[in-house]
């Protein structure tokens, strides 16, 4: 997914503020689903967050063309978790690993068919 930098993004320097990052990964996230017809929320349940590690390796700044990039590392019945690479010209600015749970009615669920179809195609290749 690509993510243009704009100032709101910024300090008062033109540095995008460090937790911007984790605003763009999420966006990316919701496309994939968005883009295949799907919601991360739905009647039969909804992602949250268990864990993610994050490192910072460049800063972004004001202008900045971003590609947000969404792999899959490990996929459980209920959990996935996945690597995310924020990336300027190739290089890359910022990368995580985020652990995420399925939940419904505030309980682990198995994730739906759908949604396992989905993840499957985000193993041949998400962008």
């Amino acid at each position: 997914m690509k993510i243009r930098i704009y100032y709101e993004d910024t300090d008062a320097a033109g540095i995008v503020y460090y937790a911007n990052y984790l605003k763009f990964c999420e966006r990316a996230r919701s496309e994939l689903f968005f883009e295949a017809g799907l919601s991360p929320q739905s009647e039969s349940g909804y992602f949250v967050v268990k864990s993610l590690e994050a490192a910072y390796h460049a800063p972004a700044c004001l202008g900045d063309m971003l590609d947000v990039g969404t792999t899959i590392v490990q996929k459980g019945a209920a959990s996935l978790v996945l690597e995310q690479k924020v990336l300027r010209d190739g290089e890359a600015l910022f990368s995580m690993k985020i652990k995420l749970a399925f939940l419904n009615e505030g309980r682990p669920a198995r994730i739906p068919p759908a949604i396992q179809s989905l993840l499957s195609s985000w193993e041949k290749g998400a962008s």
